[in-house]
């Protein structure tokens, strides 16, 4: 979906810090960014030989996951309004668009009224 959103030829991502998780992994081959910054993935285990993290990865990782963690919130905030929960059989993306913003909109006003 990324590469469909945003072709690869076009340099979208050159000037900007990216922040990823591990779905995206390759993003780096594809668009070059100014800084990227995705968790260390933990090695496959092998048989007798350990595959832990090094204490810096760790704390690297945790990082990462300490600003994510305000995204995911957000997004699951988002969908406590049951229009982005369910499926949506709109056809227009300006619709779309239009009731995504709405949701935001109304989940940052909850944030600030609380």
């Amino acid at each position: 979906m990324l590469q469909k959103e945003f072709p690869c030829k076009v340099e979208w991502f050159k000037d900007l810090t990216v922040k990823l998780d591990l779905g995206f992994q390759g993003f780096a081959d594809l668009y070059p960014c100014k800084k990227l910054l995705i968790p260390i993935k933990k090695k496959r285990a092998k048989k007798g030989i350990a595959n832990d993290l090094t204490e810096r990865e760790v704390e690297h990782n945790k990082g990462i996951g300490s600003e994510r963690i305000y995204v995911e919130h957000a997004i699951g905030g988002m969908k406590r309004y049951r229009i982005l929960e369910h499926r949506n059989r709109l056809k227009s993306t300006k619709i779309i668009n239009q009731v995504i913003g709405v949701c935001a909109a109304l989940w940052n006003y909850h944030l600030i009224t609380v």
